[in-house]
C-alpha cells in the first residue's frame, strides 16, 4: 500500500479505498507493508488479519520499514513451545554455527556463479569455522563477500541505495521469520547468538541468515537502479521466487516455514543433519 487509503474488512475480503474500490480475499494475502503514512487501517480488519497469520508491516514517513504488528498466540502449544525454549541448552551453539556455515557457504556459491574468484576464500572460510564462530568467520567472509559484489571501498555502514535496498530486502525476509517463528508457539525475542536487549526478534536474526544472499541477488541484479517503489517492489516479490528445499520446488514463503519448522526439530532432537537447507533459487 503506496497511496491515501482506507482499509476495512467485511465477509472475508480486504476492502481498498481510495480513488476505487478494490476487494481482495484474505486467503490470498501473505503480507501487507503499507509503505505510506497516509493509510488507515479499520480494527476490525487488523484483528481478522490476526487470526488469519498475516503480517503487516508498517513503514515510516521515509518509506522503510519501521515496525509490525504480530498476535500474541500463533499456535494452540505456543506456552509448551515457551518453556521448551527458555531450557535451551549448548546444543543450540551447534545449530548456529551450521547455519552460519550454511550462510558462508551460500554466499561463496553466488560468488560462483558470477565467476568470481573470490568464492574459494568463502569456502575456507566455511570449513574454518569453529563452535560459535569464535574467530568471527562469518565476519571476515562478509568483508571479502560485499567487496566483491559492490566493490572494495563499499561498506555495510554507507548511506546508499545499495545499503537501503539490501537493508529493505533483509526487513522483508525478518518478518516472514518472525510469522513462521511465531506461528510455531516460540518467542522470537529469545535468540541462540543474538541477545540484544532492544530486539524483539533476536531468534529471527539468528535464523534467517541462509536467506539472506536472495536479497544479495536481486541488488545485484539492480546495481544501478534507485532505491525507490519499483525497487521495493522487487525486493518485496522474493517471497514468490522458488527454490528447492527437502526434494521439491517451494516458494521461499513456504521454504522457511519448512526451514524454521526443521531447525526447531533439530534442537528438540539434538541432531543438527535435521535441518532443512534450500538448495539454490530456481
Amino acid at each position: 500500500m503506496t497511496n491515501k487509503a482506507k482499509l476495512s474488512y467485511k465477509n472475508d475480503y480486504l476492502i481498498v479505498r481510495n480513488d476505487e474500490v478494490k476487494l481482495i480475499h484474505l486467503s490470498e494475502i501473505n503480507t501487507i507493508i503499507i509503505d505510506t503514512t497516509a493509510a488507515t487501517l479499520t480494527s476490525y480488519l487488523i484483528s481478522e488479519i490476526l487470526s488469519r497469520k498475516i503480517k503487516i508491516i508498517i513503514c515510516d514517513k521515509k518509506r522503510n520499514p519501521q515496525g509490525e504488528i504480530i498476535p500474541y498466540y500463533g499456535s494452540h502449544n505456543t506456552s509448551e513451545q515457551i518453556f521448551k525454549q527458555i531450557k535451551w541448552d549448548d546444543y543450540c551453539k551447534v545449530i548456529w554455527t551450521r547455519i552460519i556455515q550454511e550462510k558462508i557457504v551460500n554466499q561463496a556459491n553466488y560468488l560462483k556463479e558470477l565467476n568470481i574468484e573470490n568464492y574459494k576464500t568463502l569456502y575456507d572460510y566455511a570449513g574454518d569455522l569453529i563452535l560459535f564462530d569464535e574467530s568471527n568467520r562469518e565476519g571476515h567472509a562478509a568483508k571479502v563477500y560485499f567487496n566483491s559484489l559492490f566493490g572494495k571501498s563499499f561498506t555495510r555502514e554507507d548511506q546508499n541505495d545499495i545499503n537501503y535496498s539490501l537493508n529493505y530486502g533483509y526487513a522483508i525476509l525478518l518478518s516472514q521469520f518472525n510469522k513462521e517463528i511465531i506461528s510455531q508457539g516460540y518467542l522470537t525475542q529469545i535468540g541462540i547468538k543474538h541477545h540484544n536487549v532492544y530486539n524483539s526478534f533476536n531468534l529471527s536474526s539468528d535464523l534467517m541468515e541462509p536467506f539472506r544472499p536472495l536479497i544479495d541477488k536481486i541488488v545485484k541484479e539492480n546495481y544501478n537502479e534507485k532505491f525507490d517503489g519499483g525497487m521495493k517492489v522487487k525486493l518485496i516479490d522474493v517471497l514468490n521466487h522458488k527454490v528447492r528445499i527437502k526434494g521439491k520446488d517451494q516458494y521461499v514463503s513456504n521454504a522457511i516455514g519448512i526451514y524454521v519448522k526443521s531447525v526447531f526439530n533439530a534442537i528438540d532432537k539434538k541432531d543438527v543433519d535435521l535441518i532443512s537447507f534450500f538448495e539454490y533459487e530456481l
